[in-house]
C-alpha cells in the first residue's frame, strides 16, 4: 500500500456479516466500479457467516481495486487479499488486542504471504457504544481529548507503526471532529486513516482538509448504496 502523508484517498469498508450471500453484492460491485475508490477494506468486529474470504474473492474477481483486510480478530486472514491492516489497539489497555491476537494471526499471515501494514488503531468516542468498543473491551478516547489522541498516535509512530487509524466505530453517531484529526495529523509524520460515523461527501472532504490521508466509509454505504455515486465527481476533483 502506497499511502502518503500528502494523499487524499477514499476506501470503502465491506462487512461480510451485513450480507447473506455474495450474490447480493452484485449491485455493490457495480457501484464500486463506477465510484472507483482507492481501496476496499473487508472485515468486521464479529463475522457470524462464512462470507469473509468469499467476499474478498468475489470483489477481486469483479474489480481491479486493491482489497485489504480490516481484521476484527486474529482469524480474519486470507491469502486472497492484497494485504492486511495489522491493527494494534493502542488507544486501549487490553493486551489481547495489543499483541495477543497478533500472535494467533502470525503463522496464518506468514503462510498467506500478503502485504502487512502495521497500523496503530485508535478508537475515538463517537457518541455511542459501538461493536468495536464492546468486542475489544476497551474505552475509546473521549471526543474532546485532542492531546491524548495526539500523544497516543505519536507513541504509535515511535513504536514503528506505518500508519494511524482513528475510528469512531461502525454505526457511530458522530464522526471524529476535524479539530482532533488536525491535532493528530500535525503531531505525526506517518499517514492518517479516519473512519466511523462519516455520512456524506461533505464530511469526507472536511476530513481530508483536516489532515486525513485515507477516509473510510462503511455504514453510510450499507444504508444508502446510491451515496457511492456522489463520490465519482468528488474524487475526480481531488
Amino acid at each position: 500500500m502506497k499511502l502518503l502523508k500528502s494523499d487524499r484517498k477514499l476506501a470503502i469498508l465491506v462487512d461480510p456479516d451485513k450480507w447473506s450471500s455474495v450474490d447480493q453484492m452484485s449491485e455493490l460491485a457495480v457501484s464500486l466500479e463506477l465510484a472507483n475508490p482507492d481501496f476496499i477494506l473487508v472485515g468486521g468486529s464479529l463475522i457470524t457467516n462464512d462470507l469473509f474470504e468469499r467476499t474478498i474473492v468475489y470483489l477481486k474477481e469483479q474489480l481491479s481495486i486493491p482489497v485489504y483486510i480490516f481484521p476484527g480478530n486474529g482469524l480474519q486472514v486470507s491469502s486472497k487479499a492484497d494485504g492486511i491492516f495489522l491493527l494494534s489497539l493502542i488507544s486501549g489497555r487490553n493486551p489481547e488486542f495489543l499483541i495477543g491476537q497478533h500472535v494467533v494471526a502470525a503463522p496464518l499471515l506468514a503462510r498467506a504471504d500478503i502485504e502487512v501494514v502495521p497500523t496503530g488503531y485508535m478508537l475515538i468516542d463517537g457518541g455511542n457504544v459501538t461493536a468495536a468498543v464492546y468486542m475489544s473491551n476497551t474505552q475509546p478516547i473521549p471526543a474532546e481529548k485532542y492531546g491524548i489522541a495526539a500523544c497516543t498516535a505519536l507513541a504509535g509512530q515511535q513504536l514503528g507503526m506505518k500508519q494511524i487509524y482513528m475510528d469512531a466505530g461502525s454505526g457511530a453517531l458522530n464522526s471524529i471532529s476535524d479539530d482532533m484529526i488536525k491535532s493528530v495529523a500535525d503531531s505525526t509524520f506517518i499517514p492518517l486513516v479516519v473512519g466511523g460515523g462519516i455520512k456524506s461527501v461533505k464530511e469526507v472532504q472536511a476530513k481530508w482538509e483536516a489532515g486525513a490521508n485515507l477516509v473510510v466509509i462503511g455504514t453510510a454505504i450499507e444504508k444508502n448504496l446510491g451515496l457511492l455515486n456522489e463520490f465519482i465527481t468528488t474524487k475526480a476533483s481531488v
